[in-house]
């Protein structure tokens, strides 16, 4: 009688090795960086990059030459102003060229570090309804502003053409010096995202902060202004070494470039890695706060 009530009960089988039960926890003390997650979600970075840039131009009577008028129309303010009224020196380049040579990572960092600053808050929907490494937003509002750089970075080439300029060996380096733009506008970024999902002030700060910033960096001026005593910290500014470093690519002047552009490599490494560590400690409340 034993033997037939066992062999009548149900034999259960143990749920096969890829539906085992998961927990899944809250990370303790400083999160990891799992920068591997944003290559396991390429094709994301992807869409969202497409679609900041499609959202920039939708609906636009200009389209693309707005990468073109807004670098132009400063160039043709600072020509005006600091270069014939103030006669500011331009370390005998014509002055429209160098300072559209400043202009063009100037205005991808400042459009980078704007877009990623706010993208989580523009974002929102997104954060509460599927998991995503939330390091991709921000990268891929960066990412977004190459665009522009690449139109206008077409008429750099005329302008140089029409003042018969032509790069030497140095404009090899030029990715390295956009990479560094590139760096720079995220690792503020990181910092900037983060806090302003803490706190929605931080978005009216954004656009003082690159004001300030456009004329703490020789955009309009040569960098061979600035005492010597004053040099190394004037350097502090990660965007001088960039700024300089592209007007050495291209137009092969400013022999201390070299030096200002390493001092900047290394303030944005500690800023990049600052942010990485920041963001990623934040990131666990981000939906429950945006």
């Amino acid at each position: 009688m034993l033997d037939s009530q066992l062999s009548s009960q149900p034999v259960v089988d143990p749920p096969p090795a890829h539906l085992m039960h998961v927990r899944i926890q809250r990370s303790q003390g400083w999160a990891a960086l799992n920068l591997h997650e944003l290559w396991e979600y390429r094709e994301l970075l992807y869409l969202l990059t497409w679609r900041d840039i499609k959202v920039r131009y939708k609906q636009t009577a200009l389209g693309g030459a707005w990468a073109v008028v807004q670098p132009v129309m400063l160039m043709i303010v600072f020509s005006l102003f600091f270069g014939k009224l103030l006669n500011a020196p331009s370390d005998g380049v014509p002055y429209p060229v160098f300072t559209f040579c400043a202009l063009l990572p100037w205005q991808l960092f400042a459009y980078a570090l704007t877009q990623s600053g706010n993208s989580l808050v523009n974002s929102q929907q997104l954060l509460t309804k599927v998991y995503f490494p939330r390091l991709i937003i921000p990268v891929a509002a960066v990412l977004s502003g190459l665009v522009d750089f690449a139109i206008a970075f077409v008429v750099l080439l005329g302008l140089m053409l029409w003042y018969g300029i032509v790069p030497t060996l140095a404009v090899l380096t030029l990715p390295l010096f956009v990479l560094l733009a590139v760096a720079t506008a995220l690792a503020v970024g990181l910092w900037l995202a983060a806090l302003n999902v803490q706190y929605r002030d931080v978005r009216h700060t954004i656009p003082f902060l690159t004001q300030f910033w456009l004329f703490a960096t020789p955009v309009a001026y040569a960098a061979s202004i600035v005492p010597a005593q004053w040099r190394i910290l004037y350097g502090l500014n990660p965007m001088v070494g960039v700024v300089e470093g592209f007007r050495w690519a291209l137009l092969g002047h400013t022999a201390g470039s070299l030096p200002l552009a390493l001092l900047s490599a290394i303030i944005v490494g500690l800023l990049l890695f600052g942010g990485l560590v920041y963001f990623r400690r934040m990131e666990q409340t981000f939906a429950d706060v945006v």
